[in-house]
């Protein structure tokens, strides 16, 4: 269908904003899509989803949606599920697989079904660690998976919440910093490596993986201000691993990709340790799109275009 003119894909939106934390970054993420649709003079407007989205919706449908809602509601699967029910068509993943996705331990159980390799974790709600005693209960976490640990919550993005703890007495108040951006905190066993994103895009139904992106922030920890505050990381592409762990990574991003049930596209964060394994840590139904953002940086290494690309994925969803 890729022969479908111009005109044909019709009153296209792109859906960004909300109310998530992570509203300011889905805004830039929208401005910047917009802006590389219209440049291939395409009818694009850019909308936020707010209280008049339905019925804007269901008085003027668009032909296509391109969401790039992050956080709550675009990636848990709410927003596709609106779009379903009024038949409108959009790029990525279906609510069942976004709601999977969003999950992070999860979506750590179904990849590590699958084959991949995965931090050891415990995931304990608020409720859990409060009602049982938080001091024996981290002791045991402690004694159970070592240190350093991460600690992030269970669902959310852009590393909110997100600590790496050294000493056991710092623990605790990893966990509340965590529990102020979600009700359970997923703990993990942090694994020392180099830290990538390995983005896949999907060419006639078949997803490729993209080069490898290597993240070196200034700080111990890839955080809010480090991916959006151009020059507070250093991305490296393709990332200086190994060529065997550079093609571990895409296939675990692949692997993830697949096993997930995602569609069109996809980011997986991973760790590769020393040995050249990769470790799989998350994975994103609707990657960053900022001019600091991971998936836009993996298209320019594959001598890709942001416009071009998306819009061949907005064909897809047109024109099944």
């Amino acid at each position: 269908m890729a022969d479908q003119s111009i005109q044909e894909l019709g009153h296209i939106i792109v859906l960004a904003g909300g109310l998530s934390y992570e509203r300011e970054v889905s805004l830039r993420s929208g401005r910047r899509v917009t802006d590389a649709l219209r440049a291939l003079d395409l009818d694009v407007e850019l909308r936020d989803a707010d209280a008049s989205l339905l019925d804007s919706l269901r008085s003027a449908p668009p032909d296509a949606v391109l969401p790039v809602l992050h956080g709550s509601m675009g990636e848990d699967g709410a927003i596709r599920d609106v779009l379903d029910l009024l038949d409108v068509p959009y790029v990525g993943a279906g609510p069942d697989a976004c709601r999977v996705a969003w999950d992070k331990p999860t979506a750590k159980s179904i990849v590590r079904a699958a084959g991949l390799a995965t931090p050891p974790s415990v995931t304990l709600p608020k409720e859990v660690f409060h009602d049982l005693g938080a001091v024996a209960l981290l002791d045991r976490v402690v004694s159970r998976l070592g240190l350093p640990l991460v600690v992030k919550p269970a669902r959310g993005g852009s590393a909110l919440g997100v600590s790496i703890v050294h000493e056991a007495a710092d623990l605790p108040a990893a966990m509340v910093g965590c529990f102020a951006y979600g009700d359970t905190a997923l703990i993990e066993r942090h694994v020392q490596g180099t830290e990538i994103a390995v983005s896949v895009i999907e060419h006639d139904g078949e997803p490729t993986a993209l080069p490898a992106v290597e993240i070196v922030p200034a700080g111990p920890l890839y955080d809010y201000t480090a991916r959006y505050d151009a020059g507070d990381t250093e991305f490296v592409t393709p990332a200086r691993i190994p060529a065997e762990a550079a093609r571990q990574a895409a296939t675990a991003a692949l692997t993830a990709h697949r096993a997930l049930g995602l569609r069109d596209l996809s980011r997986t964060d991973l760790i590769v340790s020393p040995d050249g394994r990769p470790h799989f840590l998350e994975v994103n139904v609707a990657p960053g799109m900022t001019e600091t953002s991971l998936f836009p940086r993996a298209l320019t290494a594959a001598g890709l275009s942001l416009g071009p690309t998306l819009r061949a994925l907005i064909t897809r969803r047109r024109f099944p």
